[in-house]
């Protein structure tokens, strides 16, 4: 028992190390290499604020463009691992990713229709934001059929919401300028961390982060959740109330980092699987794991993008081109009826 607990300690050790490690690799890597020394001295500088007004290439690089993106992409990443393990959990289904109530597509939706109207400004956040809650409002409201269970009736509904929300998309996308409108709507579509700035940073970090550590502080609620509406009940917990919480807590995070990077698929999805291989099902342990992991995760794919090629590559992308076969190898390995 206290060699299983000590291993547990390890890991968690070196996936914190792992974090930082990763943070201060995206800040000297990319088309423009610093050396780790100059970042680690612009970073102590930044940090107690002497010779911030240096005007050397590498501080600018750093503090004004690398350090917001960094900080963004860890954000976004821990978001949307820990909004997958607590849907997979509180739906009983580890198929189920962040975007399964429709707020992807919704949030999807503002946005390309605010820069179809208005162009790439702050309207595209707040559009963004304002129907993908709107999308999950719909989805819930829907989802009030009392001949099948509220689990069901949830997913079922967020399918038809997000399909509904996807073919007016498409539909946006057809009328739009095809030499103006239509390629910045297909670009941000497919995700990127290129533009993010510290004005994106101060928009979205107290939303996510609030978000985070309140599903941090629900953890063991979503434990019972994950037994049944049944066992909840006897054990004094209300599952309706909580599970609305939770679908709030995870609509904010979700809306906020498609604002930001777009669509980012694969990895509510495949971090979670990641996160219970290596600490189990409990959601004490599972949740805050799901968060770092997903931090780095992100990061690093975010560092790939902007150095792979001369031209950066769409995060969405790779996201999708490293989760879903990662995704397939689970599946084959995986026993039917053997997900934890």
């Amino acid at each position: 028992m206290n060699c299983k607990k000590c291993n547990i300690k390890i890991k968690y050790v070196l996936l914190i190390i792992t974090l930082i490690s990763t943070f201060f690799i995206s800040l000297f890597l990319g088309r423009f290499l610093i050396s780790p020394l100059v970042v680690i001295k612009t970073f102590g500088e930044i940090i107690s604020q002497i010779n911030c007004s240096s005007n050397s290439i590498e501080t600018s690089v750093i503090a004004n463009i690398r350090l917001p993106r960094t900080i963004l992409s860890m954000l976004v990443g821990a978001g949307l691992s820990i909004s997958g393990a607590t849907f997979q959990g509180i739906f009983k289904n580890p198929l189920v990713s962040p975007d399964i109530l429709g707020v992807n597509a919704g949030a999807a939706f503002g946005a390309v229709l605010a820069i179809l109207f208005c162009g790439l400004n702050s309207n595209v956040t707040f559009y963004a934001i304002l129907f993908g809650i709107i999308s999950v409002c719909i989805t819930y409201m829907l989802s009030k059929n009392k001949e099948s269970g509220p689990v069901l009736s949830l997913v079922l509904s967020g399918i038809i919401v997000s399909s509904v929300f996807s073919s007016l998309i498409s539909l946006i996308k057809y009328v739009a300028d095809p030499y103006d409108k239509l390629p910045t709507i297909t670009y941000w579509l497919m995700g990127s961390f290129s533009k993010c700035s510290y004005d994106d940073l101060k928009f979205i970090f107290l939303p996510i982060t609030v978000s985070i550590i309140l599903l941090l502080m629900m953890r063991w609620r979503i434990n019972i959740l994950s037994l049944g509406d049944e066992e909840a009940h006897s054990l004094g917990i209300d599952p309706k109330k909580i599970r609305l919480i939770i679908i709030a807590l995870v609509t904010i995070i979700t809306a906020c980092s498609v604002t930001i990077a777009g669509i980012i698929g694969w990895v509510g999805l495949v971090i979670p699987h990641i996160s219970r291989i290596m600490f189990g099902v409990d959601h004490s342990r599972l949740l805050p794991v799901s968060c770092i992991i997903g931090a780095i995760f992100l990061t690093l794919v975010d560092i790939i993008a902007r150095t792979a090629t001369s031209v950066e590559i769409p995060i969405g992308i790779l996201t999708a081109l490293i989760g879903a076969p990662f995704f397939g190898w689970l599946i084959k390995k995986k026993n039917k009826g053997d997900w934890a």
